[in-house]
């Protein structure tokens, strides 16, 4: 059978796929391995996780979920959904600080690749990891805490894969919290960008997706942490934009039920930040995606840039998202020193039609110093890449350092972290 990612637009090339039960079994894999790279969940569209050898997944690890309420932390096995983590912290009375829009992902994948959430003071999802469990290639169990390993921890967090497996993260967590959405719609392009500060700063986390067909934004979800000592109603109008009175779905076509609930309903963190509901499990991913990391200084100039290419764009287009992330000081994170606007493009199916279009956008966005998202389809020339990130060598001595033989090393990673 051949293994693939959840798009099916990649297959890998891995000689043989393990789904090791306990660490034992793990580290003897390890151990025989020449190369070695884990799997999450599948949800990166290029070859990051990719190898000739051998590939393992974590899901079927025991499940372990330990919560420290003196700490206010809890420790994970890397395998685990997002989803599965916090409908358990939950009921413990207890949340993160943020999720992405998918609550299927695992924690070790999302971490790994800094995938995100949303808002202008929530860094992405790596940026609540405390604590790394690392396997590494001698067969070693260690683990690298922000406090007590403060120089390199940077760089062990979003570290692509390239210093062991990652089998346990402890995250940050903070009392359990409510959260409203609203969506609105039909929000007039020019005055948005006139206004785009504000827009971004009208919820706990907001997403604005356009197909990019016409001078408008499509949706605004808007999702509010609810004060329970203040009002929770929703203004009905936002920058023009009026209140859905209906649930929606980012693709027009497609019905908003299985979206997480919408309306300003207060409800629970978890079944809120995410866009779609845990039980709704996508049985296949018939897209492409690509991400690309903008300094919030270069939003504006940006997306008027983008403007310029919307008829190349458009036809192409499942939808795009725009989001933002807060900077912080992870070595490999697009959002490394900045503060960002990440802009997402959801893709049909096609990656020969696609190619031309993405080289053209690149183009446009490398005058704004964008970064990719690590696990997304880009075309950007490596050098440009690795010009983008300050500490790419040091990232790259800390894999030389944990992984002195290359076993968990790929071509995607010789590319980026050049040996």
């Amino acid at each position: 059978m051949t293994l693939t990612n959840w798009a099916g637009n990649i297959s890998f090339g891995a000689a043989r796929f393990h789904q090791p039960q306990s660490m034992e079994q793990l580290q003897d894999i390890v151990g025989h391995s020449a190369r070695c790279r884990v799997l999450g969940t599948g949800h990166s569209f290029n070859r990051l996780a990719d190898t000739n050898d051998d590939l393992v997944s974590l899901r079927a690890m025991p499940s372990r979920i330990v919560i420290d309420t003196v700490l206010h932390t809890v420790t994970v096995g890397a395998g685990t959904s997002y989803g599965v983590l916090a409908e358990e912290i939950h009921s413990a009375g207890l949340a993160l600080h943020n999720l992405g829009s998918l609550p299927h992902i695992s924690v070790g994948g999302a971490c790994t690749t800094g995938t995100h959430g949303s808002g202008n003071r929530n860094g992405n999802l790596a940026t609540a990891v405390r604590a790394v469990e690392l396997l590494t290639a001698s067969g070693e169990v260690l683990t690298l805490d922000r406090t007590a390993n403060a120089k390199v921890f940077p760089g062990a967090v979003i570290s692509l894969g390239s210093l062991g497996v990652v089998t346990a993260l402890t995250l940050d967590v903070q009392p359990t919290y409510e959260v409203s959405q609203t969506v609105y719609e039909d929000l007039a392009f020019g005055p948005a960008l006139d206004d785009l500060d504000n827009i971004l700063a009208s919820g706990y986390s907001v997403s604005i997706f356009t197909l990019w067909d016409r001078p408008v934004f499509e949706q605004v979800w808007v999702k509010g942490r609810v004060n329970p000592l203040l009002s929770t109603v929703a203004p009905s109008v936002l920058a023009g934009a009026s209140a859905a009175t209906r649930q929606r779905h980012p693709l027009p076509e497609i019905s908003g039920e299985v979206c997480t609930t919408q309306l300003g309903v207060v409800g629970p963190w978890h079944q809120r930040l995410p866009h779609f509901r845990l039980d709704f499990t996508p049985s296949a991913g018939e897209e492409l995606q690509s991400e690309y990391f903008v300094d919030r200084a270069f939003a504006v100039p940006a997306l008027r840039a983008l403007d310029e290419l919307r008829a190349l764009m458009s036809p192409h287009l499942l939808v795009s998202e725009l989001r933002t992330v807060a900077a912080d000081d992870l070595w490999l994170s697009p959002a490394f020193g900045h503060h960002c606007l990440a802009i997402h493009f959801t893709w049909k199916p096609d990656a020969a039609a696609i190619a031309p279009v993405l080289r053209r956008i690149e183009e446009c966005l490398s005058a704004f110093s964008a970064r990719p998202h690590w696990g997304k389809v880009f075309d950007f020339d490596p050098a440009y890449i690795v010009a983008q990130y300050p500490h790419i060598a040091d990232a790259t001595a800390l894999a030389i350092h944990y992984d002195p033989t290359a076993k968990f090393e790929n071509e995607f990673t010789r590319t980026y972290l050049r040996r």
